[in-house]
């Protein structure tokens, strides 16, 4: 972050900092004045650039659920060299990375670990990641600024549904994302192929930006959903949090409102998108056959040759042979307490 973006987030949660995690505030705001050099040098040189690039294509957006299976189809998506995505490093440092990215990637990749937390899925800078992160670090307003403040009450819920949302705030969000899609189509002159999840609630304002995106929208089983959604707030807590969370009950209330919030926008919005512009796709069926999988998201969508990406999908799921998901045990008060909060997904996808 810039340093005005963090003061602001510090002031916002009146500096409420756990003593264990004050090397993170420290590290943080070391850093700041160096993002504010190199973001104005970015600014000098890429500036009236970023502002004149016009995309030949709308993105793609791969939609659903944290947990879902986003990462992967994401992942497997940009193999294809006529798609390109924001990497690690892009999202994490947006102020400069058209400056500095060849660097990190080349000498930085120490800083990060192997594997992610969550998941023990591989990591790296150059790796696809979620433009949710990059709109935290430009200052736009997002619900992800809940992983510095646990404890606090969750912020920018509204941006989860789109509902409610100030026009001010609104035109601030999609001033930053159009500003990081025209950076990385910059960078990278290719169909970007974006993930978030908080995207998901989002189709309506996604649409009046693009409107001939496309929508890759990742379904799975809520009883496998929940209990990996909570470890995954839970990494991102120890590790980026600025407090050390103290109620697993709050916790829990925030996943089952982020899904019933971003669902209902979702299927409130659905029918905006033309039915050749948007498939569903099941965590269960791209893990099970994950060529068929993709191979249906190119007929559908109209992506292309799929049979000239298919060596590198192969080479890329043999590599991963030996990764095995997280086995998540579900006992029957839990199944209970999904469905009941869950229930309509569930019927929806065909999990009931």
């Amino acid at each position: 972050m810039r340093a005005g973006t963090w003061w602001s987030l510090l002031a916002r949660n009146g500096f409420r900092v756990s003593p264990h995690r004050a090397h993170l505030w420290l590290g943080v705001s070391f850093f700041n004045p160096f993002n504010d050099v190199l973001g104005f040098l970015q600014w000098l040189g890429y500036g009236r650039r970023i502002h004149e690039t016009q995309l030949t294509h709308d993105p793609i957006f791969i939609l659903g659920h944290w947990r879902s299976g986003t990462t992967l189809m994401h992942e497997l998506l940009v193999l294809d060299d006529q798609f390109g995505s924001p990497s690690t490093y892009a999202c994490f440092a947006p102020w400069h990375f058209l400056l500095t990215e060849k660097l990190m990637v080349k000498y930085g990749s120490a800083l990060l670990p192997d594997k992610r937390p969550m998941d023990n899925m591989r990591t790296g800078w150059s790796l696809p990641q979620e433009d949710e992160f990059a709109l935290m670090n430009l200052g736009a307003p997002t619900p992800y600024l809940r992983i510095a403040f646990p404890n606090n009450e969750a912020p920018w819920m509204n941006f989860i549904d789109m509902r409610d949302v100030l026009p001010q705030d609104r035109a601030l969000w999609q001033r930053k994302l159009t500003w990081f899609v025209k950076a990385l189509t910059l960078q990278q002159q290719r169909q970007l192929v974006l993930k978030s999840p908080p995207h998901t609630g989002r189709v309506a304002d996604l649409l009046q930006l693009y409107p001939q995106a496309k929508f890759v929208h990742m379904v799975r089983d809520p009883r496998k959903l929940f209990p990996s959604t909570l470890r995954l707030w839970k990494s991102l807590e120890e590790i980026q949090g600025l407090q050390v969370s103290h109620s697993e009950q709050q916790l829990q209330d925030y996943v089952w409102e982020c899904l019933v919030r971003m669902y209902a926008a979702f299927e409130a919005n659905r029918q905006l998108i033309p039915d050749d512009r948007i498939i569903d796709v099941h965590y269960e069926d791209l893990v099970a056959q994950p060529l068929k999988t993709v191979e249906l998201v190119y007929s559908h969508l109209g992506l292309g040759d799929f049979q000239s990406v298919r060596p590198k999908l192969e080479k890329r799921l043999a590599e991963d042979a030996e990764y095995r998901v997280n086995e998540h045990r579900v006992n029957a008060e839990m199944e209970r307490a999904v469905l009941e909060h869950w229930g309509d997904y569930a019927r929806r996808y065909g999990y009931a």
